[in-house]
């Protein structure tokens, strides 16, 4: 069995200045591509050179390739070739509204669009081996949505904290009315898009009000990026993202049968953002999906704590090298 050494929190200070920053310069690429509508796509990739296998991520709402510098190292360390890029709207991609902390898309289909763009043009002519699809909350709805319109384009797929379910869940008709009202209350004030009610402009919270980590110094460093690099922030979501949201979520419980690759599920206990319930569900109408919680990890996996991001990287690494 293929031994996994993950970076413990106590030598993280040390490791970003002596391995994780050296290699984001010497062994990173980054691009961009126009996705659909000319919007600027952003994209970095690394190739080890003892190459196993290669795979793409799919990021969370708000997030940048910069905040997976951490994963990036993980993987890469590990032998596989890893391929990010960040979705329209956010990140290091373009904007499509004239507030750049809009969190909005019309359709899921063009976060696809774009992801199949990647994959095709990017990945494809550069990949070692095969494909693997890794996946986080958002990106989770993404990837899925990519694999039921491409079945074969990866041969495996982990979702972790995915989004396919969002807290609080309100009821299809509750829902409706305040979406409807979100959209009329923009048209009031003469704006094509707008803030959903409660959302605002990128303001960082206070690790003690986070709901994200237990991890102190992942945390700080996350929000440290953000802050040195503004035009990566973005604040909460619009009418529209809601909408096409709800709309993507809704396809993929319907469809999930048809996800028939080999699936890891790893779902956060105490999750506040995403719905585990319906993951559950979700998870159990998939023909070859493995379940796994990790019990009392928060929504972000991948910045929690050592007690849960070991066991979840780890559960991410043997799922991969056991399918590629």
């Amino acid at each position: 069995m293929k031994q996994i050494k993950l970076i413990a929190e106590t030598e993280l200070t040390d490791c970003i200045e002596q391995c994780i920053l050296p290699f984001w310069k010497n062994h990173v690429r980054q691009g961009a591509f126009s996705g659909q509508h000319g919007v600027r796509v952003s994209y970095a990739w690394a190739i080890p050179d003892d190459c196993q296998g290669t795979v793409v991520i799919s990021s969370g709402r708000i997030e940048s390739l910069l905040k997976y510098k951490e994963v990036m190292y993980d993987l890469y360390q590990h032998g596989l070739a890893v391929f990010i890029l960040d979705h329209r709207g956010q990140g290091l991609s373009g904007r499509m509204t004239d507030n750049p902390h809009h969190g909005y898309v019309s359709s899921f289909d063009d976060y696809v669009d774009d992801l199949v763009y990647f994959y095709e043009h990017i990945v494809q002519p550069n990949k070692q081996g095969q494909a693997a699809l890794l996946c986080h909350s958002m990106g989770s709805a993404i990837g899925a949505l990519t694999i039921l319109r491409h079945p074969a384009m990866f041969s495996c797929v982990a979702f972790c904290s995915p989004m396919f379910g969002i807290r609080p869940a309100l009821p299809d008709s509750v829902a409706s009315i305040l979406l409807w009202m979100s959209d009329k209350r923009a048209v009031r004030r003469g704006q094509k898009n707008d803030f959903f009610f409660g959302q605002r402009d990128y303001k960082p919270v206070p690790f003690a009000l986070n709901k994200l980590t237990h991890s102190r110094i992942r945390y700080d460093w996350f929000r440290k990026l953000y802050n040195e690099s503004p035009e990566i922030q973005l604040g909460g979501v619009t009418g529209q993202w809601l909408a096409a949201a709800r709309e993507a979520m809704k396809t993929i419980r319907q469809r999930a049968n048809e996800l028939k690759l080999p699936v890891l599920l790893l779902s956060a206990g105490a999750d506040k953002v995403v719905d585990n319930a319906i993951q559950e569900e979700v998870a159990a109408k998939m023909p070859h999906c493995a379940f796994t919680q990790i019990p009392g990890a928060e929504h972000e996996l991948f910045i929690e704590s050592d007690a849960y991001r070991q066991p979840a990287m780890e559960s991410v690494l043997r799922f991969f090298f056991a399918q590629l």
